[in-house]
């Protein structure tokens, strides 16, 4: 036992220092290097380095294809070991990554774990989902999923408010 644990900490710090290393790296510009380090971290199936990397390719906008980041959120969320509620907020961030280019049914498909259980981040989720509906001009249903929020014993009460709001000022008759 003593022996995996101390394998598994050298390992963890190995990733660590590979993981800054390439953030170091990519500061000087070599993006073919920092794309496949920050890949194999995320294949690496770390619950603190391997989310690191995928938002660090995000945030610097160093894949382009959205179907590679979705893949690596897949890689992510199914293939992982998260907490629960971090895995929900991954599939939260990956539909908010999606949000700007896929259709209703896709959006909720991706969206449907975290609608159809208890977590923290259901609230979020609903308004994602009540919001991609009002910008697209389905008000009906944006008011839908607005008042499910308001329903929510446990809903964020930023989001609650920010629900009645759209509500009072937008969506009402």
């Amino acid at each position: 036992f003593f022996s995996y644990q101390t394998y598994k900490d050298s390992h963890r710090e190995r990733l660590a220092n590979k993981y800054n290393s390439t953030i170091i790296k990519h500061e000087n510009g070599d993006k073919a290097k920092t794309i496949s380090s920050m890949k194999e971290i995320i294949e690496d199936k770390d619950t603190t380095y391997s989310p690191l990397a995928l938002y660090f390719l995000i945030d610097n906008d160093l894949i382009k294809n959205p179907e590679e980041i979705n893949t690596l959120f897949g890689e992510l969320i199914n293939k992982t070991n998260l907490e629960e509620e971090i895995k929900n907020l991954n599939i939260y961030k990956k539909a908010l990554f999606n949000s700007n280019f896929v259709l209703e049914n896709e959006l909720l498909q991706i969206l449907n774990p975290i609608i159809n259980s208890q977590s923290i981040w259901k609230s979020h989720s609903l308004y994602l989902v009540a919001e991609y509906f009002y910008a697209n001009g389905e008000k009906e249903k944006a008011k839908e999923f607005f008042n499910q929020i308001l329903t929510l014993p446990k809903a964020n009460n930023d989001i609650k408010l920010a629900s009645q709001k759209r509500i009072n000022r937008d969506l009402s008759e």
